[in-house]
C-alpha cells in the first residue's frame, strides 16, 4: 500500500487528494495514471467495508463530486483513477488517451488496487466505469474473477455505433491500417454536441487546458482497433463472477446535428444494441433505462439524475451489497 505521505491536495479542493502512480515508460516517455480519493466515508453506514475504483470515459477525467458523496454517504471508501494520458496523468509529448490494447489499463489498475490496499484490508471491491472506461473494467473484471464483489456501468460503450454488422465490416480494415500507421490520423466526428448539452444542463464544469476537449480528443488507427477488439470479446460473451448494473438513457439521438432533445437522450451511442450487449456479461446482469437521462446519466438534469442515485441505491441495499 502506498505511503500516506504520497498522497497530495487535489485540483477538486479538499477533502480530495491525488497519488502520482508511476508506471515506467513507453515510446512516449515516462507512463502514469492518477488516484483520487474522496474525504472519510460516513460511519455506521450499510457499505463500511466496500471500497469504490471509479474510472472515467473517453477524452475525460474525474471530477463528479456528487458521485463520491453518493458512496461516501452510503460508508464506501471513495477512489476514481485518471488513467495514463488522462486529465491528472497527462504529460507533455504524450498521444492523449492512446492505447493499443485495452489490456495495457491493467498495468493501471492494478497500481490503483495495490495504493488503496482493499485486500489487504479485507475489504469488498466495487468498480464502476463509464463509457470507454466501462468497456475497460469489464474486459478488465472477466479477466479477474474472484476479484470484486459488484460491477456498475454507467452506459459502458460495449458495442459501436454502427451495431455488429458495421462493426465486424470495419475490423479487418481497421486491424490493417493499425499495423502501419497506429497514430495515423481519423476525420473528426464529434461535433461537440454532447458537451453543448452538458453545458446547457450546467452539468459540466470548468476543465483544465486540454483535459475534457469540446470535440473529444482525436482518434487514431491503433487505439480504434483495440476498442473494436474489446467489442468483439464482448459479443462473443463474457462470464463476470459478480452482480453486474448496467445504467442507461432510455432514447438515443444521432449526433447528426443538434437537438434539444440531446437534454434527455444518449446522443454519443445507441442505447438499444447497448442494452443486448450487457446481456452477454455475465449470468447476473441488471439493466436500467433511466428516462431523460443522458450519455453520462450522473450528468443528467436533476430529475433524472436522482432516479439513477436512487435506482443504483435500491440495487446495492436489496441484496446485491447488504
Amino acid at each position: 500500500m502506498a505511503d500516506a505521505q504520497s498522497w497530495v491536495p487535489d485540483i477538486l479542493g479538499e477533502p480530495y487528494e491525488q497519488l502520482t502512480l508511476e508506471l515506467g515508460d513507453d515510446a512516449e516517455g515516462p507512463v502514469v495514471a492518477t488516484l483520487v480519493r474522496a474525504g472519510a466515508p460516513a460511519s455506521d453506514a450499510p457499505l463500511a467495508d466496500v471500497d469504490v475504483l471509479y474510472v472515467h470515459g473517453w477524452s475525460d477525467y474525474f471530477f463528479q463530486t456528487a458521485l463520491a458523496d453518493f458512496w461516501t454517504d452510503l460508508g464506501a471508501r471513495f477512489f476514481a483513477l485518471d488513467l495514463r494520458k488522462y486529465g491528472r496523468s497527462m504529460r507533455e509529448g504524450q498521444t492523449p488517451g492512446y492505447v493499443a490494447s485495452l489490456g495495457e489499463y491493467d498495468d493501471d489498475i492494478a497500481a490503483a488496487l495495490d495504493a488503496m490496499g482493499t485486500a489487504g484490508l479485507g475489504r469488498r471491491l466495487v468498480v464502476m466505469g463509464h463509457s470507454t472506461g466501462g468497456l475497460t473494467l469489464t474486459l478488465w473484471a472477466a479477466r479477474h474473477p474472484g476479484v470484486v464483489s459488484a460491477v456498475v456501468l454507467n452506459s459502458p460503450w460495449l458495442e459501436l455505433q454502427t451495431g455488429a454488422i458495421g462493426r465486424q465490416a470495419l475490423a479487418p480494415l481497421v486491424s490493417a491500417r493499425a499495423k502501419f500507421d497506429p497514430l495515423g490520423s481519423h476525420p473528426v466526428v464529434d461535433l461537440g454536441f454532447y458537451t453543448r448539452a452538458q453545458r446547457e444542463l450546467g452539468t459540466l464544469p470548468e476543465s483544465p487546458d486540454n483535459w475534457r476537449p469540446e470535440r473529444g480528443f482525436p482518434t487514431h488507427p491503433g487505439w480504434f482497433a483495440a476498442v473494436l477488439a474489446g467489442h468483439a470479446t464482448v459479443a462473443a460473451g463474457l462470464d463476470i463472477d459478480c452482480p453486474v448494473l448496467v445504467l442507461l438513457s432510455k432514447g438515443s439521438t444521432p449526433p447528426i446535428q443538434w437537438s434539444e432533445a440531446m437534454t434527455t437522450t444518449d446522443s454519443v451511442l445507441v442505447v438499444a444494441d447497448i442494452a443486448r450487449a450487457a446481456t452477454r456479461l455475465g449470468d447476473r446482469v441488471s439493466v436500467v433505462r433511466v428516462k431523460d437521462a443522458i450519455h453520462d446519466v450522473m450528468l443528467s438534469g436533476a430529475e433524472p439524475r436522482a432516479r439513477v442515485f436512487a435506482a443504483l441505491r435500491a440495487w446495492l441495499i436489496a441484496g446485491v451489497l447488504v
